[in-house]
């Protein structure tokens, strides 16, 4: 899996620790590699942007142009079998936008606005549609599904499908399938 033929790959040696069988595309940034983990079986996408520390699992996709944002002092944990589409956006961490301060990281820290910083979550076999919106400490629960452009603020529910602006429930998902072959390759 992680070995395309002729694409160039991201110097995994700069993150704190990485598994086997990854491809990380040379054509992603990575502000801060030293607080980043990945596990086996992973692929990451081109244009991935992540300014977090991460912790990512096993048999995970991050599809191209996510952004993961926050900063060193906010965290997205990805757990094993997750895949999140094209263009999502974890916010990890963000301005409060309250009149606080400003809210640029160019003005001097006594200027700026007060700042939530905070962990994402996404649970074993979570997935996270194309362009979605995903706000911070928020837990995606285990098998749960954001469908593509949905905006998430709150936690969502085990196994369960959510859509829409803001994300709302609309159905169950199935687990049983999932669960057995996560058994049989060990998990």
């Amino acid at each position: 899996m992680a070995a395309f033929p002729g694409s160039a790959q991201y110097d995994k040696a700069q993150l704190k620790s990485c598994g086997e069988d990854v491809f990380i595309s040379a054509h992603v940034e990575i502000r801060r590699p030293h607080l980043v983990t990945v596990g086996c079986h992973v692929a990451i996408d081109s244009g991935v942007y992540l300014t977090t520390a991460a912790q990512i699992g096993d048999y995970v996709h991050l599809s191209p142009y996510i952004t993961s944002i926050g900063g060193a002092q906010s965290t997205l944990v990805v757990e094993d079998f997750v895949t999140i589409a094209a263009g999502s956006r974890l916010i990890c961490g963000s301005d409060r936008f309250m009149g606080d301060g400003f809210t640029s990281v160019t003005v001097p820290e006594e200027f700026r606005d007060t700042v939530d910083f905070g962990t994402i979550r996404c649970a074993r076999f979570a997935g996270v549609g194309t362009n979605a919106v995903i706000m911070p400490n928020v837990t995606l629960g285990e098998g749960s599904v954001v469908g593509a452009c949905a905006f998430v603020t709150e936690d969502t529910e085990p196994w369960t499908v959510y859509v829409g602006v803001p994300a709302r429930p609309v159905k169950a998902r199935p687990r049983d399938k999932m669960l057995e072959y996560a058994r049989r390759l060990g998990y």
